[in-house]
């Protein structure tokens, strides 16, 4: 067999490269944003249990966002998204609206902070990128996590040894976890 010569050598290392380093830049971004909402539950119950408004730090989390890079999309813009998008830069990248993305922060801490018992939060994520974000997201906010594949009848066979029955199911990517969606609308389960 032939060698590769050492230019496909360096391209091949330069590819590896480039998609750890987006692997890691997205792991960053979803781990921040689980932090922040993890933050924003806290926050907000906090505020519950003293009566005042929380959330009042809207500038410091946006320039926390900003920083981790959640503004950055893709080169591909679904119509479902087009109303969460702000622009689209020169090489062709869509830019996020941060306004609209704290918005739903917001109502997703409302939320998970209106289920009473923590442990009845179900987090899941069938890609390798999210896993370690919804670990980390579980941690903060005291649910389960359910990373990797996801075993069809989890949530609706109750003779399965891993019977669940969760008050709220939070997804990474609604896409990859379409079997947990159908499931939840089957036992009315709010994602």
């Amino acid at each position: 067999p032939q060698n590769p010569s050492p230019a496909t050598n360096s391209l091949q290392a330069a590819r590896v490269l480039s998609r750890r380093r987006r692997q890691a830049s997205f792991s960053l971004a979803v781990g921040l944003s689980c932090q922040v909402l993890a933050c924003f539950a806290r926050q907000f119950s906090a505020s519950l249990a003293t009566s005042k408004m929380a959330l009042s730090q809207k500038e410091m989390d946006i320039q926390m966002l900003l920083a981790a890079g959640c503004h950055l999309g893709t080169k591909n813009c679904n119509y479902q998204m087009e109303r969460y998008v702000h622009k689209r830069r020169q090489d062709g990248i869509y830019v996020i609206n941060l306004e609209k993305t704290w918005e739903k922060l917001q109502m997703a801490a409302r939320i998970i902070v209106a289920v009473e018992n923590p442990q009845d939060v179900v987090v899941l994520s069938a890609r390798p990128y999210g896993q370690r974000a919804v670990f980390k997201f579980a941690q903060y906010i005291g649910a389960k996590s359910l990373a990797g594949r996801h075993t069809p009848g989890t949530f609706t066979n109750q003779i399965q040894k891993q019977f669940e029955e969760p008050r709220l199911l939070i997804l990474t990517d609604p896409r990859t976890d379409h079997q947990p969606i159908k499931e939840s609308a089957y036992m009315n389960i709010p994602t």
